[in-house]
């Protein structure tokens, strides 16, 4: 998997610098992608559904879009704010066009990840307007790519199991459900996302249980996005209160390994702490990265280590406060936080 160093951008953009002739006139109201990146920010606090065509056509034409690897959390909000206004869904969708024509996917993907109950009418109904994008449409309608809501059926119980529990007075475990997308730098970047056009606990709770990897101590990939999921709830909680509040309810209902890394990132967030897990994610990294993993330590594994390693700079920069307007600073192929400074330091 490949990581990038990612950081979350404020400095301001010249539309000039990008052709803006296929992305249609301008957006009233978005002069820059700082504006755009404030309004997302707020937008969990004051919604403005009618505002996202302007918004995407503004992403595509500051180049948000551009890169698929680094759009996630574009591609989440954009989603988010499409499936929570189903009665409007199809408005919002024709007026965000035109955009630039490269970046036709990202509607694809957005449309695909809503959760619109018929969102495959939908993405079928707007096909025409994304012509280039006839076999991604088609993948996604026959169910060929996964979406954010997509499930899989949860591994049925072995021998050795379903014997141990009738000798044992624990009460079954609510049924788990398993998502058929792999945890990725992408999709946590989408869950952010999502949470951002939201607000809703649903995405957290994704987000939540990548926690346990930021204990792995074999797979420098897993580690990666476990030490960025709790780095960024850290982050993102310190800055706002009833995302502080929904982790320590969290909390109640998790197993105990994760409650610990909940309790871990609430008193940090309480108390502004936040240096702290930026030097235990590096030492971690550090520390995969010279002894290489713990069970399986041999050359293919330890080549991958160098590359995964890269992304935790971002941490650095996260904590120094170089993460603007409170952010998901996320490590991988595609994150928030690299989109932002590709988008906003042209």
């Amino acid at each position: 998997m490949r990581i990038r160093l990612v950081l979350a951008a404020a400095a301001l953009f010249a539309a000039m610098t990008l052709p803006v002739a296929a992305a249609g006139q301008r957006s009233a109201g978005f002069l820059s992608s700082d504006e755009v990146m404030t309004w997302i920010n707020g937008y969990r606090h004051k919604p403005e559904p009618h505002r996202l065509p302007d918004a995407v056509q503004a992403m595509s034409r500051y180049g948000a879009l551009r890169d698929p690897d680094n759009a996630g959390a574009f591609i989440g909000f954009i989603s988010g704010v499409i499936g929570a206004n189903p009665n409007i869904a199809g408005d919002l969708i024709a007026k965000s066009f035109p955009i630039n024509p490269e970046d036709d996917w990202a509607m694809v993907r957005a449309i695909a990840h809503s959760g619109l109950p018929d969102w495959k009418h939908v993405l079928a109904e707007h096909a025409f307007r994304m012509p280039a994008r006839k076999v991604m449409i088609a993948k996604y309608i026959d169910g060929s790519l996964p979406t954010l809501g997509s499930t899989v059926p949860q591994k049925a119980p072995s021998a050795t199991e379903k014997f141990k529990r009738l000798f044992t007075r624990d009460k079954p475990k609510e049924p788990m459900v398993d998502w058929a997308l792999e945890a990725s730098p992408e999709l946590l970047d989408m869950l952010w996302g999502r949470f951002f056009a939201t607000g809703d606990y649903g995405p957290i709770l994704r987000i939540v249980g990548m926690l346990p990897w930021s204990n792995e101590r074999d797979s420098v990939d897993k580690l990666t996005i476990g030490v960025m999921a709790k780095y960024t709830l850290a982050s993102n909680s310190a800055r706002d209160p009833k995302l502080l509040a929904m982790l320590k309810r969290s909390a109640r209902h998790q197993p105990e390994d994760t409650a610990k890394i909940l309790k871990q990132i609430t008193d940090a967030a309480d108390t502004m702490q936040l240096t702290a897990i930026r030097k235990e994610a590096l030492a971690a990294i550090e520390d995969l990265k010279r002894k290489g993993p713990g069970s399986k330590r041999d050359m293919m594994t330890a080549g991958r280590i160098g590359e995964s390693a890269i992304a935790l700079g971002c941490i650095g920069a996260a904590a120094t406060g170089n993460v603007a307007l409170g952010l998901p600073c996320v490590v991988g192929g595609a994150v928030t936080s690299a989109a932002l400074r590709t988008w906003a330091g042209q």
